[in-house]
């Protein structure tokens, strides 16, 4: 006679009370986030933002955007090095959004893993919960999801959904771009969350392990790991100060395929290498590795994370009022006609 064996939810892999461990553990970080437009508590079905201050906007326009880190995770893995990617999930977010002026509102997150690591996951937490802070956005809710058999147990993804506000009148969205405005760059910490399947092809050879280099895993560690810049502070404060025509945030495809998205048919941007360092990470990598220069310009922000385009009357006041901030800016290129992005 067969022995009967009954089977739960957590022999399959879920284990719902750590779940619960995890909620009950990262609830006063999240709070922290809160401000007076939070209503109810971490845990509920649906979050709720009280949106009544809209009121004081003339005509308020909600933007919105979502994303994630992309195969950075892979290296945080291998790394073990879990506390910043949770910044570079809300900066991929709140960067795009700040693009056409908005004020980050809220956000929510999406975790995915192949088994719950508490230290891991609340580790994970303390650094979008940093970004958010950074970012002065409320973190009001998210999901955190066990797919075991279907991710191994150490790896993990991760989503993020923002929410904000602009006034309408005041929306950035590159109508105001012209011939002869010039482009400000903000500097970057290094490849941000764009290039890394490039990266790991070099480093890693295609592997998924670390390589045999003590030198090649330290400059991963301190160059490549270093969480992306959150620009929502710095630009804020500039666009009371400056009129601003366009705004890009240097994501994927770098200077060659975001910048165009704000310019007209007959409007080109040249760029002049030379006015901006190039990270120590991007030198090493041309040195290192049989890569071409316009290969990375083509796939990495190269030392330029965001970009600002106004009037030439205004490029000595925009950086010098970005310095104030703590950042520091170059002016790196010009608008002319033609088409597409160049670089010098």
């Amino acid at each position: 006679m067969m022995e009967d064996k009954t089977i739960s939810y957590k022999d399959s892999g879920v284990d719902t009370e750590k779940g619960a461990e995890f909620v009950n553990n990262i609830k006063k970080m999240v709070h922290s986030t809160h401000n007076k437009n939070v209503l109810g508590g971490l845990g509920g079905f649906a979050a709720a933002f009280d949106v009544s201050f809209l009121k004081d906007y003339r005509e308020p326009v909600l933007l919105s955007g979502t994303d994630g880190v992309g195969t950075k995770l892979e290296l945080a893995r291998l790394l073990n090095h879990h506390t910043t990617v949770g910044i570079d999930l809300v900066a991929m977010c709140v960067n795009d959004l700040l693009v056409m002026g908005g004020k980050p509102l809220f956000f929510q997150d999406y975790i995915s893993c192949g088994k719950l690591n508490l230290e891991k996951m609340e580790a994970i937490v303390s650094g979008i919960v940093e970004g958010c802070k950074q970012s002065d956005a409320s973190l009001v809710g998210g999901e955190t999801a066990e797919h075991p058999g279907i991710m191994h147990d150490d790896e993990y993804d991760l989503a993020g959904f923002v929410v904000g506000v602009v006034e309408k009148e005041q929306m950035i969205d590159g109508r105001m771009v012209k011939q002869g405005d010039r482009l400000i760059g903000l500097e970057s910490s290094g490849p941000h969350s764009n290039g890394f399947s490039l990266i790991r092809k070099l480093f890693l050879d295609g592997k998924r392990e670390l390589p045999s280099s003590p030198e090649m895993i330290q400059v991963l560690r301190e160059y490549a790991m270093k969480p992306t810049i959150i620009y929502v502070p710095y630009i804020l404060e500039l666009l009371g100060k400056v009129p601003v025509h366009g705004m890009v945030h240097i994501t994927g495809g770098g200077f060659q395929e975001n910048i165009p998205r704000i310019l007209r048919n007959n409007l080109s941007a040249v760029i002049e290498s030379q006015n901006f360092p190039i990270l120590p990470f991007f030198d090493f990598m041309l040195k290192e590795f049989s890569v071409k220069k316009e290969d990375l310009y083509s796939t990495f922000n190269m030392g330029i994370g965001y970009v600002v385009v106004v009037d030439p009357s205004y490029v000595d006041q925009t950086i010098q009022e970005l310095k104030k901030t703590g950042i520091n800016s170059y002016e790196i290129g010009e608008i002319k006609s033609g088409t597409g992005v160049h670089i010098h």
